[in-house]
């Protein structure tokens, strides 16, 4: 089976192109422009041992302008990544990117699967179309995006509807909620918060640290990602990618501290406009459709993250 992952160079993007070659007859086609918050450096990194498999092939190339008629040619499933993310940073004139690659390339990769052959297109959205809930979010809820990202992010769901309804291209929308382990982005806040951490440096916090996250390691992320691809009655429907637990940023900044034997010196910033207080996933229907089952807990999924966080500075 042919499969095409966009973004392949991202912190998801990377996990799950190396899970999908763990199956022998499976050829993995990874396009990234390295663009986004994680330096060019990082996603090199990311790519290593994706470089070295003989079923990997990369393209560098921009999905604004690369052919998508031809990149599709032969493909099976397309697992679409690739986007700017960040709730802070898509205000203002910064917002164009984000329109850009979260929409214009949602856009033209829909128009090229409408004729091509493929048998499932699987969308990666994120919890920050919701907004403000009470309670564990289920699916059917109206989005309300608080920020110009959920807004894109949402563009981009309804745009995979409208294909699907319209053109019968076999979409499957994803909204992952909070995803981190080793190859998060810098600008995330568990990778900032044991960067400062390990370099005694003042750890930086939007807020109060009384919100709170559903937090989904990536190793699990990714395996719910993988089981729309085998999964039957998964065409047209949204799932939440949610994780094992939840916690307020005290009581990770808290566990932080005891993973690393580190006292963290906090520096407290105004909140960040645009996040939500709160998230909390329903994932039953992931549960029931895809097999989803996350099984990381916080403590050893941060202590994956610090490793990871460790060797990158030693380099």
């Amino acid at each position: 089976m042919k499969i095409l992952v966009t973004g392949c160079a991202g912190f998801i993007g990377s996990h799950l192109c190396e899970h999908l070659l763990k199956q022998k007859n499976h050829e993995v086609i990874g396009i990234d422009c390295l663009i986004g918050p994680t330096p060019p450096p990082l996603k090199l990194i990311n790519m290593q041992n994706l470089e070295k498999h003989p079923r990997f092939q990369f393209i560098q190339a921009n999905l604004l302008q690369v052919d998508l008629t031809q990149l599709l040619q032969d493909v099976d499933v397309v697992y679409h990544l690739a986007g700017i993310p960040g709730v802070r940073a898509s205000w203002g004139a910064d917002f164009l990117p984000y329109a850009e690659n979260n929409i214009i390339v949602t856009q033209r990769l829909l128009e090229a699967a409408k004729s091509s052959k493929i048998t499932k297109f699987i969308y990666a959205s994120t919890s920050s179309i919701y907004g403000n809930k009470h309670g564990m979010v289920q699916e059917d809820l109206l989005p309300e995006p608080l920020s110009p990202y959920g807004v894109t992010k949402l563009s981009g769901e309804h745009l995979c509807n409208v294909y699907e309804k319209n053109f019968d291209v076999p979409v499957t929308v994803l909204r992952y909620f909070t995803v981190y382990g080793p190859r998060q982005r810098p600008d995330m806040a568990f990778h900032r918060f044991i960067k400062q951490i390990l370099r005694n440096e003042p750890l930086t916090l939007f807020g109060d640290g009384t919100q709170s996250r559903d937090f989904t390691y990536v190793d699990d992320c990714v395996l719910g990602t993988a089981a729309v691809m085998s999964k039957e009655n998964t065409v047209g429907k949204t799932f939440n990618i949610g994780g094992l637990e939840r916690a307020t940023i005290n009581e990770i900044i808290a566990l932080l501290e005891e993973l690393t034997n580190q006292k963290a010196n906090i520096t407290y910033l105004e909140k960040s406009i645009g996040e939500p207080k709160h998230t909390h996933a329903d994932i039953s229907h992931a549960q029931t459709i895809l097999g989803y089952s996350p099984t990381t807990s916080l403590r050893e999924g941060l202590a994956k993250e610090i490793e990871y966080i460790r060797t990158i500075l030693k380099e």
